[in-house]
């Protein structure tokens, strides 16, 4: 009996953490983004259902007031405006409160950093400390840490699906630039249908995917071919405006 009973209580010991690991999986690019309600501190907000047809980026967090931590927020303050003017909404998840969170932003907020000035946090710090969100968007990565967050981005489009993920280590902090570079690189090639090389800036000469012009269109428009130029016979550019 007792040899049946350790049996039974090891098959469930099992089952959950086969249950576990399924919740943790990570969404994948092209994927509906998991949508979750949780208090914040902007009060209760439903995720990314409230922000409507904006591109959102969800940004996981280790732990509140520690030092990487502090500074990424500060950088993602300091660049409020320029993600404002992409139409870009920002959320901030760590399983640490929401009490805890709101004492960590009332002490940003007092901060000058890099001599950017005190800044006001607008976007929201969600409460996770059930760890849902995390385990939704498999920003638990077990062998680090089964209850702090890796650092997590996950740059998701109007139509709330996955359209970026990156994961970085709790020892780096995230280039916030570079963040910014994403984003005009995924707007430029969904609203144009082209693609962006390597280290392109916005502005720069894209690439398109297909032959640019035909033989008649060209000899319509002669000036077609002031708009192009090729690298061999595989790599067709468009001319930006930079």
């Amino acid at each position: 009996m007792k040899t049946s009973l350790l049996t039974i209580l090891a098959i469930i010991f099992l089952m959950g953490s086969s249950i576990a690991q399924s919740s943790s999986k990570i969404p994948l690019i092209g994927s509906k983004a998991p949508s979750f309600k949780a208090n914040s501190t902007n009060g209760k907000i439903q995720f990314p259902d409230d922000y409507g047809k904006s591109w959102k980026i969800l940004f996981s967090h280790p732990q509140d007031f520690t030092p990487v931590c502090s500074s990424e927020i500060l950088e993602l303050a300091n660049l409020q405006p320029v993600f404002d003017q992409l139409g870009v909404k920002i959320a901030i998840v760590s399983t640490d409160d929401i009490d805890q969170h709101k004492m960590w932003k009332a002490y940003l907020e007092e901060l000058d950093y890099k001599g950017h000035g005190k800044k006001t946090i607008n976007f929201p710090i969600f409460d996770d400390q059930d760890k849902v969100v995390s385990r939704e968007y498999g920003m638990l990565h077990e062998p680090v840490s089964s209850t702090k967050d890796v650092r997590g981005v996950f740059v998701i489009d109007p139509d709330n699906v996955v359209r970026s993920i990156n994961f970085y280590p709790m020892q780096v902090g995230r280039n916030m630039d570079e963040i910014v570079r994403l984003i005009e690189a995924l707007q430029t090639t969904s609203e144009a249908k082209v693609l962006t090389p390597a280290n392109w800036e916005k502005g720069e000469d894209v690439l398109v995917p297909y032959y640019p012009y035909t033989k008649e269109q060209l000899a319509a428009n002669p000036a077609l071919k002031d708009e192009y130029y090729s690298m061999g016979n595989r790599m067709w550019f468009k001319k930006g405006d930079k």
